[in-house]
C-alpha cells in the first residue's frame, strides 16, 4: 500500500526539479504567465496516469475496440488514446508524447497496456526509463479493474502498482 522509495539517483532527480520548478517561480506570482501553469490546468492534457484518475467531475471514459486497435477517450479534457493491438513497432525513442506510446495485446480476457516514451515521468520518474503497464481485467458485467504499475529502475528501488474499479453507468455520458 505504499510507493517504495526513491533510488539514490530519482532522489537527487526529483529534488533537481523542485529547484528548477521554484527558480522560475522565483519573483512572480503564481499565474502570471501561462508557463506559472501546467498542461491540466490549460486543459491541454493530463498525461497519464492522470487522464484515469478520478478528479472532482468528468470521470467518465468510453473504451471501445476496433479492427487492430482500442481506443480509450477520457471525458476530461477529452483525450482520446488509441492502444495498437497488431504487433507493430514501437515508435523511435526519440519522438515522446504526453501520453506516450502505448501498446497493447490481450492476456486471455486482460487487455495489457504498455506505454514507453514519455514526455514527463509520473511523480518524478524518468520518461527515458520509465514504462507504464496497465491492466484492464473484467470483474463482472458492469465493472473493470483497471491496474497501473510503474516500472522505472533509475528511480524506484521497485516497481509499483495501484489500481481502481472503473464502473459502467450508461446514464454517464461522454460531453
Amino acid at each position: 500500500g505504499q510507493i517504495p522509495p526513491m533510488s539514490p539517483e530519482g532522489a537527487l532527480a526529483s529534488a533537481a526539479s523542485a529547484a528548477g520548478r521554484d527558480a522560475r517561480r522565483a519573483g512572480r506570482g503564481p499565474s502570471d504567465s501561462y508557463e506559472h501553469r501546467g498542461l491540466y490546468d490549460r486543459c491541454i492534457t493530463r498525461g497519464l496516469p492522470g487522464s484515469m484518475m478520478p478528479a472532482n467531475y468528468g470521470n467518465s471514459y468510453r473504451i471501445v475496440q476496433g479492427p487492430g486497435l482500442v481506443a480509450i477517450t477520457y471525458e476530461m479534457v477529452h483525450e482520446t488514446r488509441v492502444v495498437p493491438l497488431d504487433g507493430r513497432p514501437r515508435l523511435s525513442p526519440s519522438i515522446r508524447q504526453h501520453m506516450g506510446d502505448a501498446r497493447g495485446r490481450w492476456e486471455g480476457d486482460t487487455l495489457v497496456v504498455e506505454t514507453t516514451n514519455l514526455v514527463d515521468g509520473y511523480r518524478g520518474a524518468d520518461p527515458e526509463a520509465i514504462r507504464y503497464i496497465e491492466r484492464f481485467t473484467p470483474i463482472s458485467a458492469a465493472q473493470i479493474e483497471w491496474s497501473f504499475t510503474v516500472d522505472d529502475p533509475s528511480t524506484w528501488m521497485r516497481p509499483w502498482t495501484f489500481a481502481m474499479p472503473l464502473t459502467r453507468n450508461d446514464d454517464e455520458a461522454i460531453f
